[in-house]
């Protein structure tokens, strides 16, 4: 069974080697914060890391935001001692870990049978969820095997960096093409995320953007990956939370053009009815589909604000 339904409008990224941003991460309001081990920390600060995270995982007040943790690889020799030493340390205080790189199935299997000795063990009272990665080819082609490969598993990624550098794509710091190209160049490996994670009934959440001084090129973005159907996107920086909480929001005209929908179609199928016309367009059974998609996000979205 998948946990409990969580919003995921923004994912902030936090270097787990630093004990001051750490604790301003627990005040952000972001949905979710993650603190990371793997790119956001140096070789050399790998272990003594842990501590850190556990530390701001037990020591800092995180209201209703979700505690994650970003593992390095499990083909890098940190791995097994990030997972043993961050459940232990941090026990019932953390959430969620996020499974960077994830090639297949396998990958995500190997990290949900060690969590599920741990849990054993130390008899945690809840399980912890994890979300992964897609960002590298092999993961991409595999996509829809790793969002069905565990039932811990909450939502996946898609990350742009990695990516490209494992697709060797011609790209800037931003992961843009640098040079003149048709159409979204990302589109189809979004697609291929965003189809994984809906085959397998759990969450999408997006790219970080890089510029966080552009927030226009922030908002830009993360509204072409709300256009498709994406939850929710990284942050690099806490000037761009809002930006995704407000973009990932329904707004108050889809809500409550979702709501007379829904209400003008059971009112004609209670008479036997299937399809009507409503402002001079069709609804259907399909439509009824995206309005009820309109309403879970927004109490999502509501129960958050209530709750930060």
């Amino acid at each position: 069974m998948h946990n409990q339904p969580r919003v995921r409008r923004s994912e902030l990224a936090t270097p787990a080697s630093s004990e001051k941003m750490c604790e301003k991460a627990s005040t952000s309001g972001a949905d979710l914060v993650f603190l990371d081990l793997e790119d956001a920390c140096a070789p050399a600060m790998k272990e003594s890391a842990r501590s850190i995270a556990v530390g701001a995982l037990t020591g800092c007040d995180w209201g209703h935001t979700v505690r994650a943790v970003r593992i390095n690889g499990i083909d890098t020799p940190w791995c097994h001692g990030d997972i043993i030493e961050v459940v232990t340390g941090a026990r019932d205080s953390l959430d969620v870990l996020i499974v960077p790189k994830a090639r297949s199935a396998r990958d995500v299997w190997w990290v949900d049978v060690l969590l599920t000795q741990l849990e054993t063990q130390l008899r945690l009272s809840k399980r912890i969820g994890l979300e992964v990665l897609i960002e590298e080819a092999e993961g991409l082609a595999n996509a829809a095997e790793i969002a069905r490969s565990s039932d811990r598993l909450e939502a996946v990624i898609f990350g742009a960096g990695d990516l490209s550098a494992s697709l060797r794509a011609r790209v800037d710091g931003n992961f843009d093409p640098v040079g003149d190209y048709p159409g979204d160049f990302w589109h189809f490996a979004r697609v291929q995320v965003l189809a994984a994670a809906r085959g397998a009934g759990i969450d999408a959440i997006d790219a970080p953007y890089p510029a966080y001084q552009d927030p226009e090129g922030y908002r830009r973005a993360a509204l072409r990956a709300s256009l498709l159907g994406f939850d929710g996107k990284w942050a690099i920086h806490p000037s761009q939370i809002a930006i995704a909480h407000d973009v990932f929001s329904p707004t108050e005209q889809e809500i409550a053009e979702a709501r007379a929908s829904i209400a003008t179609y059971r009112a004609s199928e209670a008479d036997g009815v299937g399809a009507i016309g409503q402002d001079g367009k069709l609804v259907d059974a399909a439509h009824m589909r995206l309005a009820a998609n309109v309403l879970h996000k927004a109490a999502l979205a509501e129960a958050a604000s209530g709750e930060s």
